[in-house]
């Protein structure tokens, strides 16, 4: 009997510290400010309404729910919601006359209350507040974004990107990543063009670019592309495809090895000959065939020669042939790059390709 007595004010004592812990903790959240803030304002505006509804448009309760879908996350989101539209039913109870601009306001309300409703359950999946999701995943195309960035290279060395997506969408199914392994004589860089186009593309091209990166310094060469099949077939996509094009280049001696995925062939302007030559390499598309086989080529960058590396979207178009497309591309830059290779990707990307279509080169120029 005497451990049951003492058992039970203590087990009552420690829920008690439990709730009060839960409550501090709630309490303390950012978010709960926001959300008490927010209810105090809208239940606020619901009694102004019932009190002075010949001056105040029940519409008005539209801003609150508004701010309430950007700053609040799934947990607190419907609650708000159900406590706005409760105290516009009381406030509209309490009025006089309905009129038929009175009902068609009350239900422009209820139906922007049930549209943020279905969308704070989709939201939940993701667990946090719809700008505060966006933030997120614009900071984490930002964070892949620089581990892709180009190395620090030799000053006889020049290499720069241009990457335009369609419809100016700020994510892309073409993407650049690129490694110099232990800041040594070796530098890698694959250019990728993932199947898809614009936002649709984008998560995946998110995801490739971040394991392609760390795929790229971690390998030889010669086994990034087999690794890269492999990792995408693991992905089990309905539409898990891409191509890639792969060159490393040895910046001691000039020394050039291109491999390819599905993907347009590279380009390279040998400077003595003032001769453009295109890669003859061949490779099975990204995520498609197990154990897939790919040929390179070996070539020399000397003095002056240029290497362009490049998405269909530059080339390709539903009425032009690629092969036609290359040849458009070859002199097209050799009139952008006579003489001044300092932003000439930029240029070249934005003078060729369909906008509806992602675009993505390479340059790389041996000074």
């Amino acid at each position: 009997m005497s451990v049951e007595r003492a058992t039970a004010p203590s087990a009552g004592l420690t829920r008690l510290r439990r709730a009060r812990f839960a409550l501090t903790r709630f309490a303390r959240s950012g978010e709960t400010r926001v959300f008490v803030l927010l209810l105090a304002a809208s239940l606020g505006i619901a009694l102004a309404i019932g009190l002075w509804p010949t001056v105040l448009p029940v519409a008005l309760l539209v801003v609150p729910l508004a701010f309430g879908n950007l700053s609040l996350g799934p947990r607190l989101l419907p609650w708000f919601v159900v406590a706005t539209l409760f105290g516009l039913a009381l406030a509209t109870s309490r009025l006089p006359e309905i009129t038929t601009q009175l009902i068609l306001q009350i239900l422009v309300v209820f139906a922007l209350g049930l549209i943020i409703l279905l969308g704070s359950f989709r939201r939940s999946r993701l667990g946090v507040a719809g700008s505060r999701g966006e933030s997120m995943l614009v900071d984490l195309r930002d964070r892949i974004n620089r581990q892709g960035g180009l190395p620090d290279l030799p000053e006889d060395w020049h290499v720069e990107t241009a990457m335009r997506s369609a419809g100016g969408s700020p994510f892309a199914g073409d993407f650049v990543v690129a490694a110099r392994p232990h800041h040594g004589d070796r530098f890698d860089v694959v250019v990728v063009d993932v199947s898809g186009k614009g936002d649709e593309a984008g998560t995946r091209s998110l995801l490739l670019s971040g394991a392609f990166g760390g795929l790229l310094g971690a390998l030889r060469p010669e086994d990034f592309l087999p690794a890269a099949n492999d990792f995408l077939l693991r992905q089990e996509w309905e539409e898990g495809f891409a191509t890639a094009v792969h060159l490393s280049l040895d910046l001691r001696s000039g020394e050039v090895r291109v491999w390819t995925a599905g993907h347009p062939p590279a380009v390279q302007l040998a400077a003595g000959s003032g001769r453009w030559s295109v890669h003859d390499t061949e490779g099975p598309v990204l995520g498609l065939i197990p154990n897939a086989e790919f040929t390179g080529t070996r070539s020399i960058m000397r003095h002056g020669d240029v290497i362009l590396l490049y998405t269909d979207g530059m080339v390709e178009t539903p009425t032009r042939d690629i092969s036609l497309g290359i040849d458009r591309l070859v002199g097209q830059a050799e009139r952008e790059l006579r003489g001044n290779f300092t932003g000439g990707a930029d240029r070249l990307v934005g003078s060729l390709g369909a906008p509806d279509d992602d675009r993505a080169l390479l340059l790389i120029h041996r000074r």
